[in-house]
C-alpha cells in the first residue's frame, strides 16, 4: 500500500487551519486584534501603538492595512484637520474572538503548571 494517502497530500494553505494562520500570523496582528477587543471603543492609531508598545510605525501601519484587507477591522477616518482615524474590529474581527479568548486562556493554564 501507498505511504502517501490522500489526507497528506492536502496543502495546509488550502484547509481552516492554513487560512486562519493566514489571518492571524505575523508578530503583530493578534496583539492589534486582542488591543481593539478588550478596549471596547474604537482607538486611534497612537492609542493603538502605546498600548502595543514596542511595534514600529511602519510596522503597525503595514499589520493594520493587512488587517482592513482581509475585512478583520475597520478603518474609520473623519474629514478634518488634523486628519482623525479610528479602528475598531468588524463583525468579521469580532467572531474571531473566541479563539484568541481560548489561545489566552490555553496560555494562563500552562504558566499555572509550570
Amino acid at each position: 500500500m501507498n505511504q502517501e494517502s490522500s489526507h497528506n497530500k492536502v496543502e495546509l494553505k488550502n484547509t481552516g487551519f492554513g487560512y486562519t494562520l493566514y489571518l492571524i500570523g505575523g508578530k503583530y496582528k493578534m496583539p492589534v486584534l486582542y488591543a481593539l477587543y478588550t478596549n471596547n471603543d474604537p482607538i486611534r492609531y497612537n492609542q493603538l501603538k502605546r498600548t502595543l508598545g514596542t511595534i514600529s510605525f511602519k510596522t503597525l501601519t503595514n499589520t493594520l492595512k493587512e488587517l482592513e484587507a482581509d475585512e478583520l477591522i475597520i478603518r474609520q477616518e473623519y474629514p478634518q484637520v488634523p486628519p482623525k482615524v479610528e479602528y475598531r474590529l468588524s463583525k468579521k474581527g469580532l467572531s474571531l474572538m473566541p479563539v484568541l479568548d481560548e489561545i489566552c486562556y490555553w496560555g494562563e493554564e500552562q504558566m499555572k503548571n509550570s
